[in-house]
């Protein structure tokens, strides 16, 4: 069996081993640290979604980006479906619960991390909860079930897709965003790939694998391109890779893997629109 052996970068230095499920058709994380582990690998202050710091260019550009970022979401899901009730899990510093209720969606959000959500319960009335709030949900309680890069993160992956089929209403909409292994700039950048980023992401998925996971509740009705993503992801690889982050080279890999997904819709992260059947 092929294993691809990743190095944490961030935290702990530590490697780790990809091992292919070639049921779901994705790369699994292993050893995947235990729930009570999992909290020590997010504890760096260059963890960019769990703050609004903006210190430097890199993370002033992230903002901007993420900003432009936030429109584009909205309109995605505003062309699919009436207004409703929205649950954004791992909303981290809740800018997009703030941009859907701007659309007139009421919105709850859960987060993990005590100190995002934090931030986010300022900027969104306390609407932003911990996990252990999942348990009181009603069964059919949304239209939208909405997970940006999250996905990836969540251990007993398949207990997950059980309570998203629970709690989204009939013909509701999950949304989901992740990287995409099968894109140039992972192929690329292989075990350097900043993508992986392990063991944070326990999970790494191709289309195939999200398209099985789901198989049994949902249906893939639409898939949209996170172009950003390809020159975000390749700066970070560069400075993995090299110790250096070389924009130019950066941007050039970028570049390409968004030229190549043209034609193969490989790209770097997609957004996955699920309709429940």
């Amino acid at each position: 069996m092929e294993i691809i052996t990743v190095k944490d970068h961030s935290v702990s230095q530590e490697n780790f081993d990809l091992k292919f499920n070639s049921e779901f058709k994705m790369w699994v994380t292993t050893p995947q640290p235990s729930v009570n582990d999992l909290p020590k690998y997010y504890q760096t202050e260059d963890y960019i979604s769990h703050t609004d710091a903006q210190r430097n260019l890199f993370e002033k550009v992230y903002h901007w980006v993420r900003s432009y970022s936030l429109q584009n979401k909205m309109q995605l899901i505003n062309k699919q479906i009436v207004k409703g009730s929205l649950l954004d899990i791992g909303c981290g510093t809740g800018d997009f619960l703030t941009v859907a209720q701007q659309h007139g969606w009421k919105t709850i959000g859960i987060e993990p991390n005590l100190e995002a959500r934090k931030i986010a319960n300022n900027k969104n009335n306390n609407q932003v909860f911990d996990v252990s709030q999942m348990d009181n949900f009603k069964t059919e309680s949304f239209d939208v079930i909405t997970l940006w890069h999250v996905l990836e993160h969540l251990p007993n992956l398949e207990a997950q897709v059980k309570i998203f089929t629970k709690l989204l209403k009939p013909n509701g909409i999950l949304i989901i965003a992740v990287p995409n292994y099968n894109s140039f700039d992972a192929q690329h950048y292989k075990q350097f790939w900043a993508a992986f980023d392990v063991p944070r992401h326990l999970w790494h998925f191709s289309q195939k694998s999200i398209a099985l996971l789901f198989k049994e509740n949902f249906k893939v009705v639409k898939t949209t391109p996170m172009k950003f993503d390809s020159y975000y992801v390749s700066l970070l690889s560069e400075k993995i890779k090299t110790g250096k982050m070389n924009a130019i080279k950066a941007f050039w890999i970028g570049f390409l893997s968004n030229l190549k997904a043209l034609r193969t819709n490989e790209y770097s992260s997609l957004i996955y629109t699920l309709k429940k059947q």
